[in-house]
């Protein structure tokens, strides 16, 4: 850590002057070269954390908005792993007592029902940093929502989206066209879960993305919903981690995919993929960060999170990956992606020209309703 810190502080001293858009760890660092913050860095030398979250690019983009500037803004050790989502590894670590994950990317249906059955701590809201300008952080969230256990750090978009060198002439443009093997033959690939796929499936079947919810409450709506997948299932392959729906639609292995819109931005503009996404009827989700109920390091997971979820690292975030501004004073930061030269506010999914027509996801009728959905879904996979 010294040997870090001493090579920073060389960094700082022959760029001094300069400003950038790690102002906050840029200010830290100065204070730690001139000894302000020795004290507070040397008691944080040896301590660590483990911060799980899905993977692939999205993981990548995490470590370098904020992972990265809290250990060096605090001398503790940030361990990445790595998961595909939901709440089985996390109830297991709590009910045997060996918890040895601390932060946890979770979607907003997850930090319920974790919060509901003690799996997540509470976090205290009103100790989050404000804004630049002042404003309280429960004022400043893009969320209308607070969670108890939980921080909104962004807002991904599950879209479809597709190769287009195998649409030459007419290309797919709606939710309606994803169910079209007629007009658009070729297989799909659609993420192995209920959640989205039935949400598309009423949107294609007429359903207005206002009235999702209100149908699938119904048995009738539920019943539609399953029709319109029977209807493409024989000719579905279905992925499980955010990084197999780019690699299917590159290797052609489908034509079009449901897949979150950051992996489709860095296959795009990362890598040079010809691939398009298709913004009609996004169906949009909160990602939250929340600490595991017993984590044996909470003091300092929630220095992370509070750090993770500041203004500044937000708008960082946004500039490694194209996934929404969690706080409202963050979109004046946003501009170019930070390794290639692109302007990330149109890759938002919550760009105005992207909002047209939207499916807003209900977090907590999942909530509510996941183990059954859960349990209904997979009958209706093998049947």
């Amino acid at each position: 850590m010294r040997i870090l810190l001493r090579k920073q502080c060389s960094r700082a001293r022959s760029g001094a002057g300069e400003t950038g858009r790690l102002g906050a760890a840029a200010v830290a660092l100065t204070l730690a070269c001139t000894g302000a913050l020795a004290p507070a860095l040397a008691a944080a030398e040896g301590r660590s954390i483990t911060a799980v979250s899905f993977g692939g690019s999205y993981a990548k983009a995490s470590v370098k908005a904020y992972h990265e500037p809290f250990m060096r803004e605090t001398g503790i050790r940030v361990n990445l792993d790595e998961y595909n989502g939901g709440l089985a590894q996390i109830r297991a670590q709590v009910e045997t007592g060996n918890v040895n994950w601390d932060v946890v990317d979770l979607n907003a249906g997850e930090v319920l029902l974790g919060c509901d059955e003690g799996l997540l701590e509470e976090i205290d809201q009103d100790a989050l940093p404000p804004a630049p300008d002042g404003t309280p952080p429960a004022a400043d969230f893009v969320a209308e929502k607070t969670l108890d256990c939980g921080v909104n750090i962004s807002i991904f978009s599950t879209v479809y989206a597709y190769n287009r060198e195998l649409f030459p002439d007419a290309k797919p443009l709606t939710i309606e066209d994803f169910f079209d093997l007629e007009k658009f033959p070729g297989r799909r690939g659609m993420q192995r879960e209920p959640n989205a796929n039935l949400e598309f499936a009423l949107v294609a079947d007429g359903v207005p993305t206002e009235e999702v919810y209100a149908v699938l409450s119904t048995p009738e709506g539920m019943d539609r919903a399953f029709r319109k997948l029977d209807g493409i299932k024989s000719q579905v392959v279905w992925w499980e981690t955010g990084a197999q729906p780019p690699q299917m639609l590159v290797d052609r292995e489908v034509v079009m995919s449901t897949a979150f819109n950051g992996r489709i931005f860095n296959a795009q503009f990362l890598e040079q993929q010809p691939l398009e996404i298709v913004w009609d009827s996004q169906m949009l989700g909160l990602s939250y960060l929340a600490i595991v109920a017993g984590s044996p390091n909470a003091d300092l997971a929630r220095r992370f999170v509070a750090f993770a979820t500041s203004t500044q690292s937000v708008a960082n975030l946004a500039g490694y990956i194209s996934y929404g501004i969690a706080r409202r004073s963050a979109m004046a930061f946003v501009g170019r992606h930070f390794e290639v030269d692109v302007d990330m506010r149109p890759h938002l999914p919550t760009a105005p020209e992207n909002m047209t027509k939207v499916v807003f996801e209900d977090f907590e009728w999942w909530a509510d309703n996941q183990d059954d959905l859960n349990e209904r879904f997979a009958a209706w996979l093998i049947r």
